[in-house]
């Protein structure tokens, strides 16, 4: 056999090659999944929020994020939570079909960043507060790879502003 790797449709087809290829394809919908399934536990109603939004509003070490959260978070917590409930949804659907990946990267990396300052620090395990940290460094991650090549985006009928 050689060492030249065969190509297949434009993935190089070597034993570590098609995973390399598709790296950045798994690593998306992984992160595509990640949201998805925080985003269910919001379909059904987002009032079991409320309480999580005042205990990490009163655990908060951070100066001004602390008041930002009991002054204008607390009391309007509804249209925080709906909006958080949203945007999870949104970064799940994108990222796991492959539209418009590295901005859905951008809002995932934003989510994940609100969730590592705010809902990270009410968290007593630091293993568990891990979770928050590393969704930071995966959408990230997405958004500099790209949406990889096994995604709706790579399709010349999708416009330009799906890509």
């Amino acid at each position: 056999m050689s060492d030249m790797p065969a190509n297949v449709r434009g993935v190089a087809v070597t034993p570590r090659g098609l995973l390399l290829e598709a790296w950045p394809s798994l690593l998306r919908v992984a992160a595509g999944l990640y949201w998805l399934y925080f985003a269910s536990q919001k379909w059904q109603g987002v009032g079991w929020m409320r309480s999580v939004m005042v205990a990490t509003a009163h655990s908060n070490p951070i100066p001004g994020l602390h008041e930002f959260l009991t002054s204008v978070v607390v009391p309007n917590w509804l249209p925080f939570a709906l909006a958080q409930a949203v945007g999870e949804t949104v970064v799940a659907v994108l990222l796991i079909v492959g539209l418009a990946s590295r901005w859905a990267g951008i809002l995932g990396l934003l989510l994940a960043t609100s969730l590592a300052l705010t809902v990270a620090f009410a968290v007593n395990d630091d293993g568990f507060r891990w979770l928050y940290y590393l969704a930071v460094l995966v959408n990230a991650q997405v958004i500099v790879s790209g949406p990889g090549p096994f995604a709706l985006s790579r399709f010349r009928w999708v416009p330009a502003f799906l890509r």
